[in-house]
């Protein structure tokens, strides 16, 4: 009774708002083109996201707060000796890749080569500002980060490169270069693996020690990695660097251009979020192709053959409305003063499916009208038919797109999607009440007019066009009214049982013939607006119905439906499930941001380069004890070196502890002599003062010797082919153990911000957006929609996103921001495909499940598949795109599309046919052997013919 009331009341509001909307068509129109204009002109205030590890790393993690412990306790502009380029995160830098294309970077001619482009970039002058009498020249001795001598930090293989130099030089013995920690001219340990790479070795490995590990010395290298450090405490300093890395780049460009016998892979700061950004600068002129292409399929979507009852321009006009509704929900970001990023590149194609699948039911639900109704009432009609499935599939949206909005989604990136979307679905939903059904009801006066679809201009009568040539005829084809009237019997018994036949048939098959209860209400009461809806025009000339609406009629609902093709549609169901499941189980995360970033940028070559050349070894992950330890005790000097036992290592106390044994010393000391030995002995020492940068004091009090209050050390992992997740691996390792130790420590490395929960983080909006449609069909069944109707829209969703994720795996993609948004917005996607078709079926009462299932693909399996074409075409100008973001976006939501069709189209029509809800007559007491009958009166006036229907 509930549900009845519920719909009673819609139909009646939505009925009510289709009279207002074609009462008042010209402000309908004109309003929502107008406020896009006013909104639209705020692209003044566009601006783009330059925090790019703000949106793609997880925004509450672990590794944030250690970073930022670690940035207090050893920020990188208090260094003096020396920096490790994959650990640092400071705010502006240079780093290149040079490669030798034949031979080895250390080979005389090559070494030079390097040397010398070393010294260009440090003698390399930047002028800030460009013009104007307070211009000054700025070098990178001005921006770097001094030592203890205050001269330039550098990266520790120039030193070595340029000892070896000067030896061939002098004809002196070429110093023994080792890998991956090798020893300078000073006597000090450096850690050369990300600045030597591709190095193959002499063998005859030896220890080092104070390392704990076996190194090979060099024999070749075949790459080698520069990096320099940039100051940019205040404003002045920082866009002095931004200044200095686009030189940077523009030098290696020339550089290379003169040294085609190298390879230069540059990166800055600011290279990730350039190459980021370059997306959208590249999708540009795909995304008017996919306009234009979804416009042409739009309007021959909405074309028929009769020239007078075909839509040509609704079709173009749903793609102005969704074009409109992004338009002014752009404005609305500008003045709030929100940013853009690339990911928005996936909701224009959010809109487009919603949208084009209001305006094609709108379209398909005009059609089933009476046409000697008027314009007003017909669009009331099409209002309390569609829009109560409209408005169900933009809740779904909005539910889905609003909780992953919300503050439980830890990924920036997912979150700030999201909510545009949501907001730009909510104003197209308004637009299409608005602008969309204004335009609707301007060429339902045009039909009623008898005016061309596409010319408006009136098209003459049958007998004026038989002068007319074959191709005039042809175009201005049109079917009367009284020629509709004249090719049925003559009036009398033989016209009223004809039509008597055709109306009971349609109130048998849909006992309230409006289309919202029609569909969710199973009930027998009539409606006051009931019978504005019939398929008697449809089935009396099947020649003016549409191309598809005709081959779906007479051709596909029959075939789909046939005894012996459903056994196939099963088990294409079941390989369908089987090769998802395949996907699903090798499902793996896309953590690196350089997969988000267009192709043949700076920052894939780099990335590429440093795969290639530098993953025989981890990148620097440092070991921070961050509270006092009691370091001179034994057990304690035991599990510190335990727990840096396998990696390749840079530490402070295993190289004082060997140096107390070579003074014959024992290590387990007193805390004052321990301490003192340490800073007045130890770190005096050349080869041992580096270690001052890894060590902090704590005073104690006058005349006693500080205490360390914090350190680190360096280590290094042999690492294979799956860097990140063996790095993954080894974090989660490394925390577990930090929870135990006595000693307390943490790790970090800037990598660490992207790996650090980041399955959580990317995973949790799909979820939680899959449980909230879940929760709101099961809450939705109790009042508006048939239990069963949710019961077969929830699988079928489950069924898409599961498909969905496993053919995305099998096609390449990895489970990354991206990724998520196309899965998140594939449930309102099949949604709005399958919604309409299961709940079509769900609601009548008699006949057959096979008749049923054919009337629901007449009546919404062609929108769909209308929108679906549109959609799919509108994606191919995307999938050439050179950008590792829109490939993702490309292969996502063509898999979506292309699991929603299979499931309307193929998968359910055929198990509807066997599964429940059934389709048998409605057995209430008192009505066995009742009958209806319908007396059809006809009345003549002076403009047409009314047919007035009375259920006796």
């Amino acid at each position: 009774m509930l549900r009845q009331v519920l719909h009673a009341g819609l139909g009646t509001c939505f009925h009510a708002l289709g009279r207002f909307v074609a009462g008042h068509p010209v402000f309908f129109a004109s309003a929502p083109v107008l406020l896009s204009i006013l909104l639209g002109a705020s692209f003044s205030r566009y601006r783009v996201e330059e925090d790019v590890e703000s949106l793609l790393a997880p925004k509450h993690s672990l590794a944030k707060i250690e970073g930022n412990l670690v940035e207090s306790l050893f920020p990188v502009n208090r260094s003096r000796h020396a920096l490790y380029s994959d650990l640092q995160t400071a705010g502006r830098y240079g780093r290149v890749i040079i490669t030798a294309r034949k031979g080895s970077v250390l080979d005389p001619l090559h070494l030079e080569t390097i040397l010398q482009l070393h010294r260009r970039i440090y003698q390399m002058q930047v002028t800030v500002p460009a013009t104007g009498f307070n211009s000054f020249n700025y070098s990178f001795s001005y921006l770097c980060l001094p030592d203890d001598k205050n001269v330039c930090i550098i990266d520790d293989i120039i030193r070595a490169m340029e000892k070896i130099q000067s030896a061939r030089a002098s004809n002196q013995t070429i110093p023994v270069l080792r890998y991956p920690i090798t020893q300078l001219a000073d006597g000090r340990k450096a850690y050369i693996g990300h600045q030597l790479g591709g190095v193959q070795g002499w063998g005859g490995a030896v220890r080092i020690q104070g390392t704990g590990s076996k190194v090979e010395g060099v024999r070749s290298a075949r790459a080698v990695q520069l990096t320099y450090y940039l100051q940019s405490r205040s404003g002045l300093m920082d866009r002095v660097a931004s200044q200095w890395e686009k030189a940077f780049c523009a030098e290696l460009k020339h550089f290379g251009a003169l040294h085609p016998k190298l390879g230069l892979y540059s990166s800055t700061s600011s290279s990730l979020r350039t190459d980021f950004q370059f997306s959208t600068v590249l999708a540009r002129r795909p995304l008017l192709a996919s306009l234009g292409v979804c416009g042409v399929l739009a309007i021959l979507c909405s074309s028929m053959r009769d020239c007078v009852r075909s839509k040509p321009w609704l079709g173009l006009l749903a793609l102005l409305s969704v074009t409109l509704s992004g338009l002014t929900a752009a404005g609305i970001l500008n003045l709030t003063g929100a940013t853009y990023n690339s990911t928005y590149l996936g909701i224009p194609f959010v809109m487009l499916g919603h949208g084009l699948f209001g305006s094609f039911e709108m379209l398909s639900s005009w059609r089933r009208t009476r046409e000697d109704q008027h314009v007003k009432e017909r669009v009331a009609s099409v209002f309390e038919d569609v829009m109560l499935r409209f408005s169900g599939s933009t809740m779904i949206h909005l539910m889905t797109l609003g909780l992953a909005a919300s503050p439980l989604t830890n990924m920036e990136a997912v979150r700030l999607f999201c909510r545009t979307a949501a907001l730009t679905i909510s104003i197209s939903y308004v637009y299409m009440l608005s602008f969309y059904s204004s335009c609707l009801v301007f060429t339902g006066y045009l039909e009623t007019r008898y005016r061309h679809g596409c010319f408006c201009r009136r098209v003459p009568k049958q007998d004026r066009l038989d002068s007319k040539p074959a191709w005039y005829r042809c175009l201005m084809y049109t079917r009367y009214q009284d020629e509709t009237q004249s090719t049925n019997l003559p009036h009398g018994v033989g016209h009223t049982q004809t039509l008597n036949s055709n109306l009971s048939h349609t109130e048998t098959l849909t006992p309230n013939s409006s289309g919202v209860r029609g569909h969710l209400n199973n009930s027998t009461n009539t409606h006051p607006h009931s019978h504005t809806h019939s398929t008697a025009s449809m089935d009396s000339h099947p020649q003016d119905s549409h191309l598809l609406l005709g081959c779906v009629r007479r051709c596909y609902g029959d075939w789909i439906t046939n005894t012996y093709v459903k056994p196939f549609v099963v088990l294409l169901y079941l390989v369908y499930i089987s090769f998802a499941l395949m996907g699903f189980l090798q499902v793996t995360q896309g953590s690196d941001p350089s997969a988000l970033v267009a192709m043949d940028t700076a920052t894939v070559l780099y990335t590429r380069a440093q795969q290639r050349y530098f993953s025989s070894y981890s990148p620097v992950i440092g070991f921070y004890i961050y509270e006092s330890a009691p370091y001179w005790n034994a057990s304690v000097q035991r599990d510190l070196l335990e727990y840096a036992k396998g990696f390749q290592r840079i530490s402070w106390l295993e190289a004082y502890l060997n140096y107390l044994l070579d003074r014959n010393e024992s290590t387990s000391q007193p805390r004052e002599n321990f301490t003192h030995t340490l800073r007045h002995s130890f770190l005096r020492e050349p080869q041992f003062a580096h270690f001052e940068d890894d060590i902090i004091f704590a005073e104690r009090g006058q005349g006693e010797e500080p205490d360390v209050a914090a350190s680190r050390i360096f280590l290094v992992a042999k690492t294979t082919e799956n860097k990140r997740e063996e790095m993954s691996v080894l974090l989660d390792t490394l925390r577990r153990l930090s929870l135990t130790s006595r000693v307390r420590f943490l790790i970090f490395n800037p990598s660490f911000v992207y790996l650090d929960r980041y399955a959580t983080a990317v995973s949790s909006p799909l979820r939680h957006s899959l449980l909230a449609v879940l929760f709101l069909l099961g809450l939705s069944s109790l009042a508006i929609v048939e239990p069963l109707v949710s019961v077969w829209l929830g699988l079928t969703l489950l069924s898409v996103q599961f498909g969905v994720l496993g053919f995305m795996t099998l096609w390449g993609v990895e489970m990354d921001c991206m990724s998520v948004l196309c899965l998140i917005s594939a449930l309102g996607h099949s949604a709005d495909c399958s919604g309409p078709l299961l709940c079509g079926f769900a609601s009548g009462r008699g006949e057959s499940r096979t008749r049923w299932v054919r009337l629901a693909l007449e009546r919404h399996g062609v929108p769909s598949l209308q929108t679906l074409v549109c959609y799919s075409a509108a994606l191919v100008p995307v999938g050439f795109i050179r950008s590792n973001l829109t490939s993702t976006l490309f292969r996502c939501l063509t898999l979506t599309a292309g699991c929603s069709a299979l499931h309307t189209l193929a998968f359910l029509p055929t198990l509807l046919t066997f599964l429940p809800p059934s389709k048998s007559r409605d057995h209430r007491p008192g009505r066995e052997g009742q009958r209806q009958e319908v007396e059809c009166v006809e009345m003549n006036d002076s403009t047409r013919v009314v047919d007035q229907i009375t259920t006796v």
